[in-house]
C-alpha cells in the first residue's frame, strides 16, 4: 500500500520504502549534514565530562556514580547525562556509512568500512589505553566505544552487502532482543569465554601480566550501528524532509513511550529492575538508572529516542553557536584522542602537587586503584575543569578540521579521524 506525502498524518515507513531508497546514490544536500554533525558534536562535547569526572572528582576514585545508596542526585545526572553519547555516536557512525556508501561503490564502501573498523581497534588497544594509563607496558586494556566501533564497522563491511531492509530487521532484533540472553554466562578465562564477553557479557581476563577488561561487549552495539546505517537511507533525495522530520519524531518519541511501558513494572529489557526508593526524586533515579555494559534495551530507548528527537528539531539553519559545536562533530576522532590525552596529563599534574603519583601511571582503571583514594575535587571544579577543557581543545579542533578538509583527497589517512 503507498501513502501519499500529502495525505500522511501519521508517519509511517515501510520496509519496502527503504530497499527502494537504497538505490538511490545521492543525498539530499551536496554539503554535510548539519543536523548529523550537530548531534555528534553535542554529544563529544558531554562525552568530555564524564572522563574529567573520572579523573578528577574525588568520589570516582570511591563508588560509582549511579550506586544510589551514595550518590547525590546531582553526581547521578552528571553521570547519566554523558549516557547518551555511546548510543548515539555509534548510531550516527552507521548513518554516516549510509551516506558515505551513496559516494562509492558496495566495494569501495565495505573496503573503507573493513580499515577504519581495524583501525578504531588498533587505536583502543595501542594509542588510547596509552593514554588512559600513560603505562608503556601495557598492562591493563580497556575495550570501551572505540573498540565496539571498531568491530561493528568491520561487521557492517560485510552486512552492506545484504538488502537495507534485511539490515533493518538484524538491527531491530539484536537491539530488541539481546536481553534474552542476560542469564547466559560462560565461565573460566578460556577463548569460549572471553568470545562471548566480546558479544554479550562485561568481564576482566588475565594474560600473562596484561589485565583485559571487556567493558563494551558488541553485540547490541552492532544493532544499534545496523539501526543507524539504515536511518541513512532517511536523509537521500527521495525521501521528503518534512517526512523525515516526522519520522525522526515519531519514533523517538515511541522509543521513549516504549521504555516507560516496559520499565514500569520491571516487564522486559534490563537486568536490573528499578524499586521505590526513599523519596520520590530517588525512585525516579532508580527508574531511569538502566544498564549500560552491554547496553540493555531500556538503555537503547532512553538515550536513542532523545537523539531521533534532537535529529528532528535541529533540521534548521545553524547559528553560531551550533557552528561552533559542529566542529567537534566534524573530527570526533581527532577530538576524542586530544582529550583523554589532556585530561589524564591536567590529572596527572593535579595528582602529583596534592601528593598522590599513583595517576602518573594507571595499572588499571581509576575507581579501581586504591592509591587514589583521597585525591580529587569537588563537582563544582569538575565542570569549571570539563569548561576549560572543551574551550582549550576547540582551535585545536578547528584547525585540524579545516586542515582535513583541504588535504584528505590528497592524505587519505584524514578520513579515519
Amino acid at each position: 500500500m503507498k501513502i501519499r506525502d500529502q495525505e500522511l498524518t501519521t508517519p509511517v515507513i515501510h520496509i519496502a520504502d527503504i530497499t527502494t531508497l537504497e538505490q538511490s546514490n545521492k543525498i539530499s544536500k551536496t554539503t554535510r549534514i548539519q543536523s548529523i554533525d550537530l548531534l555528534r558534536g553535542v554529544v563529544m562535547i558531554i562525552m568530555a565530562l564524564d572522563h574529567v569526572r573520572d579523573y578528577f572528582h574525588y568520589d570516582a576514585f570511591l563508588y560509582s556514580p549511579t550506586d544510589l545508596s551514595q550518590t547525590s542526585a546531582t553526581l547521578f545526572f552528571t553521570r547519566f547525562i554523558t549516557h547518551y553519547c555511546a548510543p548515539a555516536f555509534v548510531f550516527l557512525a552507521g548513518t554516516s556509512a549510509f551516506l558515505s556508501g551513496t559516494k562509492k561503490s558496495k566495494k569501495e564502501l565495505s573496503s573503507f568500512l573493513f580499515k577504519r573498523g581495524l583501525w578504531l581497534v588498533f587505536a583502543e588497544l595501542f594509542i588510547l589505553s596509552l593514554f588512559k594509563t600513560f603505562n608503556p607496558s601495557y598492562a591493563y586494556l580497556n575495550l570501551q566505544v572505540i573498540w565496539a566501533i571498531g568491530l561493528s564497522m568491520i561487521v557492517l563491511s560485510g552486512l552492506i552487502y545484504i538488502k537495507t531492509s534485511y539490515i533493518l530487521v538484524l538491527g531491530l532484533v539484536l537491539v530488541l532482543g539481546h536481553n534474552l540472553l542476560d542469564n547466559v554466562h560462560v565461565s573460566g578465562n578460556g577463548f569460549a569465554s572471553f568470545l562471548w564477553a566480546v558479544l554479550h557479557e562485561q568481564k576482566t581476563f588475565k594474560i600473562g601480566y596484561v589485565s583485559i577488561f571487556v567493558n563494551y561487549p558488541v553485540m547490541p552495539w552492532i544493532g544499534v550501528m545496523a539501526l543507524g546505517y539504515c536511518c541513512g537511507s532517511l536523509y537521500t533525495n527521495g525521501f521528503d524532509e518534512k517526512r523525515r522530520r516526522k519520522l525522526l519524531l515519531f519514533i523517538g518519541l515511541g522509543a521513549i513511550v516504549l521504555f516507560i511501558a516496559l520499565r514500569a513494572n520491571n516487564f522486559y529489557g534490563d537486568a536490573a529492575n528499578w524499586s521505590s526508593q526513599k523519596n520520590m526524586l530517588y525512585s525516579f533515579l532508580s527508574f531511569i538508572n538502566v544498564t549500560k555494559y552491554p547496553p540493555s534495551l531500556l538503555y537503547s530507548l532512553i538515550t536513542l529516542g532523545p537523539a531521533l528527537i534532537f535529529l528532528s528539531v535541529s533540521e534548521k539553519p545553524i547559528k553560531l553557536l551550533g557552528e561552533k559545536i559542529i566542529v567537534f562533530g566534524n573530527v570526533p576522532m581527532f577530538y576524542y584522542m586530544a582529550h583523554l590525552l589532556f585530561i589524564h596529563i591536567l590529572a596527572s599534574i593535579a595528582a602529583l602537587m596534592t601528593g598522590y603519583p599513583e595517576m602518573l601511571m594507571l595499572n588499571t582503571s581509576v575507581l579501581n586503584t586504591t592509591g587514589l583514594k583521597g585525591y580529587g575535587f569537588n563537582l563544582t571544579e569538575v565542570y569549571f575543569i570539563w569548561i576549560g577543557l572543551v574551550f582549550f581543545l576547540y582551535p585545536f579542533c578547528e584547525w585540524f578540521n579545516k586542515y582535513k578538509k583541504a588535504y584528505q583527497h590528497v592524505y587519505r589517512w584524514l578520513r579515519y579521524f
